[in-house]
């Protein structure tokens, strides 16, 4: 027999399975933008019940501080050639930036009674600054008188002494009061033209001529406030296209009379209205303007070549070359050219978002409040400065006619920021004011030290009247003999008999 040999019998080992794959981690939540739940977020905020009273400070306060800012950046140069100091027109801006926080302080604790209250006094005011300016101009213009005393005028400007006022912002304060406690009163009436035109009209009309006649420009930021005011009170679509023809007769009107010297201050001056307006209707090539040397088209092209030297994300701030001497009114009317030069198209977003969040926020409150006192004042105060703005912005970049009104909070002017942070004081006290907003204040109070140094609790809102129960149906038997099918007492407001009958108990009942 043979040895017996060993076999070995290999197997192959298993084949091996391959991971399963392993689902991919998911992100961190900060990594994740949910676009509804950003709106849902968003939303959250927004029904917050002081959600009015802090988008309005932080919309009216970072303009402020943008508008320091620019004015230091638009005026240091020339500061510093005339007087040896970069930092003197910021000085006096930030002094008056100060002025205007006190008034705000004052306008945003005083109740929708004293604004009513002082609503007269300020209108009277405002027409006797009007008039007295006009008069020094027309005195000046025609026998050469500079003065009367301490007082004198320059066009726009009415002087006392060291002190300067505009009283076309003291009148645009004014006519917010006034007309939103006229319309206020007249309530339902104004569905009929003799209340509109009495006595609303003929003070608005002298408004206008006294303001119109040197600054077109101020007197359309009137007209814009007088639009918001009757938009708000809810008079009828055809009541606007008679004012809307009334007001473009009016303009034209005001651009014939600068021949006569009206806006200039000399009757040797030609029509710079509507050498603005031709200019505007047909602008020519900037060769021709230089070239030809023309009249009111060279800021206009200065202002678009500082628009386009800024690009996306500007040269950076204080860096722009247009302020030395290339822009007229750099730091005043043509201000928004030098932020577009130096902070680009992102800075000039940013002010056109923060000019549309006061808009959301004025409206929001004129929405919320119930006095109709608060909503009328509310919407007149959005219209004057979103308007104004509109028309600052649309006549720098060219989509308007130039008039020449000042930026609100950005450009530089003592009168117009001091009457400006006026009017937001008084948009807060009417947020404040907001049923959900007074709940909220009462239902947790802050600090007695706070109310007495920041701003006093608003009044609760009222309790609102129940609708009274619709009148039975007319039969045979009167009413008055009807027998009730219940014991209870009939609704509130509602009453079957006009004779008192019954005990004096059953009456007491």
């Amino acid at each position: 027999m043979g040895e017996g040999r060993d076999i070995q019998v290999t197997s192959d080992p298993p084949a091996r399975r391959a991971p399963a794959a392993t689902p991919p981690a998911d992100p961190p939540a900060a990594a994740r933008w949910d676009p509804a739940g950003g709106l849902a977020a968003l939303r959250g905020l927004l029904a917050r019940p002081l959600a009015s009273y802090y988008l309005l400070l932080s919309s009216a306060g970072l303009l402020l501080l943008i508008g320091l800012t620019m004015v230091f950046s638009a005026t240091s140069v020339r500061d510093y050639v005339l007087d040896g100091n970069a930092s003197a027109s910021l000085t006096k801006q930030a002094v008056f930036a100060v002025i205007g926080v006190g008034a705000f302080w004052a306008c945003q604790r005083l109740p929708a009674r004293t604004f009513r209250a002082v609503s007269r006094p300020a209108l009277g005011v405002a027409v006797s600054l009007l008039l007295l300016l006009n008069l020094l101009v027309a005195l000046q213009s025609l026998f050469g008188v500079t003065s009367i005393g301490p007082l004198k005028a320059k066009l726009l400007w009415l002087y006392l002494g060291p002190i300067s006022l505009q009283p076309v912002e003291v009148a645009k304060f004014a006519l917010v009061l006034w007309g939103a406690h006229v319309l206020a009163r007249k309530g339902a009436a104004l569905g009929w033209w003799r209340e509109l035109a009495t006595p609303l009209f003929p003070v608005v009309g002298l408004l206008f001529v006294l303001v119109g006649y040197n600054d077109l420009g101020s007197m359309l930021c009137l007209l814009a406030l007088v639009v918001g005011l009757l938009w708000a009170a809810g008079v009828r679509g055809r009541v606007f296209a008679s004012l809307s023809a009334v007001g473009l007769l009016g303009v034209g009107l005001l651009v014939a009379v600068a021949s006569l010297g009206a806006g200039s201050g000399s009757r040797d001056a030609d029509n710079y209205r509507l050498g603005r307006l031709t200019m505007w209707l047909d602008p020519p090539s900037p060769q021709t303007c230089f070239e030809q040397q023309l009249e009111n088209c060279y800021q206009l092209i200065q202002a678009r070549y500082a628009i386009g030297n800024g690009g996306w994300f500007g040269v950076g701030l204080g860096q722009s070359s247009f302020k030395y001497g290339w822009l007229p009114e750099a730091h005043n009317d043509f201000i928004f050219a030098i932020v577009a030069e130096e902070l680009g198209v992102v800075g000039c977003t940013v002010i056109l978002v923060l000019f549309a969040v006061l808009a959301y926020t004025g409206m929001r409150i004129a929405r919320r409040v119930e006095d109709p006192f608060r909503r009328l004042a509310a919407a007149g105060v959005t219209a004057w400065l979103v308007g104004q703005a509109v028309i600052n912005i649309g006549g720098v970049t060219g989509l308007l006619p130039l008039t020449g009104v000042p930026l609100p909070f950005i450009s530089d002017g003592g009168s117009a920021l001091v009457v400006t942070l006026a009017a937001i004081g008084m948009l807060a006290s009417f947020a404040r004011a907001e049923p959900d907003a007074a709940r909220a204040l009462h239902a947790r109070p802050p600090a007695r030290w706070v109310r007495l140094v920041w701003a006093p609790l608003p009044p609760l809102p009222g309790r609102r009247r129940r609708p009274a129960s619709p009148p039975a149906d007319r039969g045979p038997v009167p009413r008055s003999r009807q027998r009730r099918q219940d014991d209870q007492a009939a609704a509130r407001g509602v009453r079957s008999d006009r004779t008192r009958a019954g005990s004096a108990s059953e009456r007491r009942r």
